[in-house]
């Protein structure tokens, strides 16, 4: 029993940096059948507990009003360093620790589950897919004050005002844009650097999304985390609009939804504030036909951002509901990508 659980977890695991495909596999669908859970801890609530109290530590600091600008900077670069480093170093310390000196069966299955439980907190399936399918059946029940509830859970922008087709295209959007953030980034950097790799990749999408804002209090003081942000999701970004395409495919039954895809994130992909979420966002819209960006309201406040997509069609709804399956398809096939490659990593 001892040696099949070695050969399971470990004897394909060399190293803290590498993951084991057998456990990549068991984590992603445990992710699909719990998502979530309030009552279990989750490392990314832990995250952002330690983001809140280093950020309140770090503000306590009186700054002089002519060097404001770069010691807030320097704030938040120790933000990062106190966040990302230490997330990186204890979970490298747990992965060698379970694959190294765990001898009984007891400690070797719970080191196992500990390891599977740990790999599917960095990916975020199921919750993508359930809160936007919240919205949609709201959209589809006619509950437009259910739906613009909803939504206002996942999104930045103000939705009381938003009318259906807003409401979808918003859940359109940011449903691919977290398909990039919180299933295949995970993915690539558990592809490429293991469970360490992956836990820090989440520490710097969650001081993003705590510090990154471009508003009066986080423009300086969360310069670093945006900024890290966006290079780690620059490589990841693009493989997701990669996989939006080629799922089109299996969606629509045609190659050609496949050349819209591509052809419209080349084209629209840079027509975001963001360097790295136009680009799923575009190949989705080219994918379903619809035309996505455009003035949204922020805290009353209006931002104008460019079109992506060019409108083919009205049916949003519709066009959410094959958005939501698309991205289904782009989680497993990046899903078997990156399982593949674990396992060809780890060939004697």
């Amino acid at each position: 029993m001892t040696d099949f659980l070695r050969y399971l977890t470990f004897d394909l695991q060399p190293s803290a940096f590498s993951l084991s495909p057998v456990v990549l596999l068991l984590a992603f669908l445990l992710d699909l059948a719990i998502g979530d859970p309030g009552w279990l801890p989750h490392p990314v609530r832990i995250m952002g507990n330690a983001i809140s109290k280093t950020e309140a530590f770090l503000r306590k600091w009186e700054v002089e009003s002519g060097k404001w600008k770069l010691i807030e900077k320097l704030k938040g670069i120790i933000l990062v360093i106190t966040i990302v480093l230490p997330i990186f170093f204890i979970t490298w310390f747990i992965v060698h620790i379970s694959t190294n000196y765990f001898k009984s069966h007891f400690l070797l299955l719970t080191s196992y589950f500990l390891l599977i439980y740990l790999t599917s907190t960095t990916i975020a399936i199921r919750e993508l897919i359930s809160s936007a399918r919240l919205v949609i059946e709201s959209a589809k029940n006619k509950d437009m004050e259910s739906a613009r509830s909803n939504l206002g859970m996942i999104v930045g922008r103000d939705t009381q005002n938003l009318s259906e087709k807003g409401i979808l295209k918003a859940t359109i959007e940011t449903s691919s844009e977290n398909l990039s953030d919180g299933v295949i980034a995970p993915l690539f950097y558990l592809a490429i650097g293991g469970l360490p790799l992956a836990m820090a990749y989440k520490a710097i999408n969650t001081l993003d999304s705590m510090v990154g804002y471009k508003n009066d209090k986080y423009k300086n003081f969360g310069w670093a985390a945006a900024r890290l942000d966006d290079l780690a999701n620059y490589i990841p970004a693009r493989i997701t609009g990669l996989l939006i395409a080629i799922s089109s495919s299996f969606i629509f039954h045609s190659l050609f939804t496949v050349r819209y895809s591509l052809k419209t994130m080349l084209r629209d992909g840079r027509n975001h504030p963001s360097p790295n979420a136009g680009i799923p966002e575009a190949a989705i819209a080219g994918a379903l036909g619809v035309r996505l960006g455009g003035p949204s309201t922020y805290n009353g406040i209006e931002i104008q951002k460019p079109y992506i997509g060019a409108e083919e069609t009205e049916n949003y709804l519709s066009a959410s509901e094959k958005a939501t399956d698309i991205i289904k398809v782009s989680s497993l096939i990046g899903t078997g990508v990156a399982t593949i490659i674990l396992y060809a990593r780890n060939i004697p």
